[in-house]
């Protein structure tokens, strides 16, 4: 192709695969912090993602995000690039990247979303109700926000709205917190929980996912610049020092707090940090990168105590980590945002005032509301057609035997609840939830 982009093309591609990879950690991350018992199942959830809505993509979800407009900037049209045929025949040689590259890149995006949910349903939910709600999902909540804020000419938030989301704060954490939110109430809590603390059977994973999430993180902030331009070098340096400032930011609260510092801490603080430089990647400068980062490491490390006074069961966090770290993100933007970053918007405390604060506020309300109710009636859904619940029974004696006839562990004395070993389970209050998921 004459207009072709080389290296902008081998750029995208190159943080597509980035962020395909992010699936994979996110399955160690969350896997983790399972209990033996379960931990195949939660790692099924999260790479199921890869096969249902990497299909619906291909078939109609590209479209309905990047199609043809058919509602005021609510909606592409399903059958734009229905199965990416007109794609392939009109992909344009003048095009620095090609389309087809660009529709990889946002696959990963979709199937990530969808798989965060996951680590709120975890030990009690049905593989085929998973499977359901995902679909409808992904469908009817994601694909349209994501036309709203990805789709810089005819999507809404992007448009109209005029507020700032460089990777998907809103399309993608607040969504999916909010998501989880809804799922985990409706769903119930686990039969032990909160009465007996349920451990993470392998925290070791949980680093390890950790880690590999924020490598795949490059790619989803640095390659939203869309080029391996300027604007890729400041997202990729704000990843850096957000993230960095977020692990010492949950570090510090746990220390005050409970006098430890803990690994599951740290992982949890990298995974907040890069939620909340999401949005502003490319809006604040680094110096406000590292502000942004400290203050979601240590505004998640409380907001996960919340579950156990407010009383819903989100087994790994994704309301207190996600929601929480991609709002305050959505929101640092209208605070720290500098006409100096590439997306060029001063905020408050730059001397931009408050009118960019209230458009974010404005983006990420219309995204907490159109995702929970959509959200409650998919779950109701599923719950009065086929079910969302295992057996008590199976919940009990461990989930991945049930759904899938597996165990993760061929070992002998294997305990549920997030433990490896023969030894008797201890009294619940011999067993204290890790600082970092204890009760604020």
């Amino acid at each position: 192709m004459e207009g072709l982009n080389s290296g902008d093309t081998a750029w995208i591609l190159t943080c597509a695969a980035f962020v395909m990879l992010m699936t994979p950690g996110l399955a160690l991350f969350y896997g983790g912090q399972a209990g033996s018992k379960s931990v195949l199942n939660m790692m099924m959830m999260v790479f199921s993602a890869l096969g249902l809505v990497g299909v619906l993509w291909i078939l109609y979800g590209y479209s309905m995000v990047f199609g043809a407009d058919i509602g005021g900037g609510l909606l592409g049209n399903p059958g734009t690039y229905f199965g990416l045929t007109s794609i392939l025949e009109n992909d344009e040689a003048s095009e620095l990247v090609p389309e087809l590259a660009i529709v990889g890149f946002q696959a990963m995006f979709a199937i990530l979303t969808t798989a965060l949910i996951a680590g709120a349903a975890a030990d009690r939910m049905k593989f085929g109700a998973w499977m359901l709600f995902s679909g409808l999902w992904v469908t009817l909540v994601y694909f349209p926000v994501a036309h709203w804020v990805f789709d810089l000419d005819q999507g809404w938030i992007a448009t109209s709205l005029g507020a700032l989301d460089f990777a998907g704060g809103t399309a993608v954490h607040i969504n999916a917190g909010v998501a989880a939110l809804v799922l985990c109430i409706i769903m119930g809590k686990r039969r032990s929980w909160p009465r007996e603390a349920a451990r993470p059977h392998n925290l070791t994973m949980v680093m390890l996912g950790a880690g590999i999430l924020w490598f795949g993180w490059f790619g989803f902030n640095a390659g939203s610049a869309g080029a391996a331009d300027w604007a890729a070098g400041f997202a990729f340096v704000n990843t850096i020092a957000a993230t960095a400032a977020a692990i010492l930011g949950w570090l510090i609260v746990e220390k005050l707090r409970y006098g430890k510092a803990t690994s599951l801490g740290a992982a949890s603080g990298i995974v907040a940090g890069l939620v909340a430089i999401t949005p502003a990647a490319a809006a604040v400068s680094p110096l406000g990168a590292l502000v942004v980062g400290a203050v979601a490491g240590a505004l998640s490390a409380y907001a996960v105590g919340l579950k156990y006074k407010l009383g819903y069961d989100d087994s790994f966090d994704v309301v207190g980590v996600h929601f929480v770290s991609g709002l305050w993100g959505t929101l640092a933007i209208g605070f720290f945002g500098t006409a100096v970053a590439p997306d060029a918007t001063d905020g408050l405390f730059y001397g931009g005032g408050v009118s960019q604060l209230g458009i974010q506020a404005v983006a990420a309300l219309a995204t907490i509301v159109y995702c929970a109710i959509v959200t409650t009636i998919i779950v109701y859904i599923v719950k009065f057609t086929i079910g969302l619940r295992v057996e008590d029974e199976s919940e009990q004696a461990g989930i991945d035997e049930a759904e899938h006839a597996e165990t993760g562990y061929e070992l002998s004395g294997l305990r549920g609840g997030g433990g490896l070993g023969s030894a008797p389970k201890p009294p619940a209050a011999a067993a204290p939830t890790t600082p970092a998921k204890q009760e604020a």
